[in-house]
């Protein structure tokens, strides 16, 4: 990795992490009693207020996007501090579509990076702040990027976002554990497109694009779960990095210990546990951080590859497009091969 300044190489391969494969889920779920108890009455709240102003949420629910990216590749970014070596890939990405967590729209935005779709799962008024956060330009300026932009939102997102966000918005609700949500959810709208997610915005990001788009593969970038080497949460200066708090260790996909909170620990082995269990072709080419890797090595679950890499891997008939459209052309081009 040039961008490092320094030589790293992936991790050998392993077939099972060294715990029980079970152990990640129920590490994944083992704070969802304390979120529930702290966030329930936020999240009806926001619900009614969202129901009022942009309600019924199934006349523009997720479900209307089904099957779009049926059999095809799917980037999905989180944000993630690997981010930063990375995002200029996306601006040309032959037509893979992009699903990204909403807290990337300032730095994604300020590189021309056009995701098809932006995310959003978390109900606190923080996400109204992450839109700019980092940014280079006023908050005003992101506001009016969003007339053109899509959004997929929880339906008890802040409605501070909602209010802002001037482009098309689809819904659709989380599979809460609890009795007492479903009652109240229903009271003011039976609305069933539910969205498993681990606990974070990558894994909404996840489970849209394989649940509802129908991805062939998913390619995940800025998934790092972790602070980088330069001990950054995020790929811009953020106020998570002021003061890191209580961390854990772990290794990364390079075999270098990196921190990071037990949260983001967790929600790492749910995407794990995801890779393991659920059919389908995961590459990870976040560059960094610590999805799929123990100190051990890394899961083979996960194909790890430079974003750039992978990306020539889906559009390798680009090259010989000018011989196909033109037999007889002459010179470099004509006489082309791939392998």
């Amino acid at each position: 990795m040039k961008t490092r300044n320094m030589v790293v190489e992936y991790q050998n391969l392993i077939f099972q992490p060294p715990v029980p494969k079970d152990s990640l889920f129920q590490q994944a779920c083992s704070n969802d009693e304390t979120t529930i108890t702290h966030w329930l009455d936020t999240w009806i709240a926001n619900i009614k207020s969202n129901h009022e102003s942009h309600g019924p949420f199934s006349e523009n629910g997720l479900g209307q996007l089904f099957g779009q990216y049926r059999h095809r590749p799917v980037i999905v970014a989180g944000s993630g501090p690997s981010l930063k070596y990375n995002a200029d890939e996306l601006k040309n990405r032959n037509g893979i579509p992009l699903v990204s967590c909403l807290h990337n729209f300032h730095f994604f935005e300020d590189r021309g990076v056009e995701p098809e779709y932006y995310v959003t799962l978390d109900a606190g008024d923080v996400t109204v702040e992450e839109v700019s956060e980092g940014g280079l330009k006023d908050e005003s300026f992101y506001w009016d990027l969003t007339k053109n932009r899509s959004l997929i939102a929880f339906i008890g997102t802040s409605p501070k976002l909602i209010e802002k966000w001037q482009g098309k918005i689809y819904w659709f609700n989380a599979p809460v554990p609890g009795d007492e949500y479903i009652k109240r959810v229903d009271e003011i709208e039976k609305f069933h497109t539910l969205v498993s997610n681990g606990g974070n915005v990558l894994g909404g990001c996840l489970y849209i694009s394989k649940g509802f788009f129908g991805a062939g593969s998913i390619i995940f970038t800025g998934a790092d779960f972790s602070f980088g080497y330069d001990r950054k949460f995020h790929g811009w200066d953020s106020k998570y990095d002021q003061n890191m708090g209580n961390c854990v260790p772990l290794v990364d996909v390079f075999g270098n210990k990196i921190p990071t909170w037990q949260s983001y620990a967790n929600f790492k082995g749910w995407f794990d546990w995801v890779a393991l269990h659920v059919p389908g072709i995961y590459i990870n080419c976040s560059e960094g951080g610590c999805l799929g890797s123990y100190p051990d090595g890394n899961l083979n679950s996960f194909k790890y590859m430079d974003l750039k890499d992978c990306i020539a891997m889906y559009s390798m008939c680009d090259n010989l497009k000018e011989q196909s459209v033109n037999p007889k052309v002459e010179g470099p081009d004509g006489m082309k091969i791939l392998f």
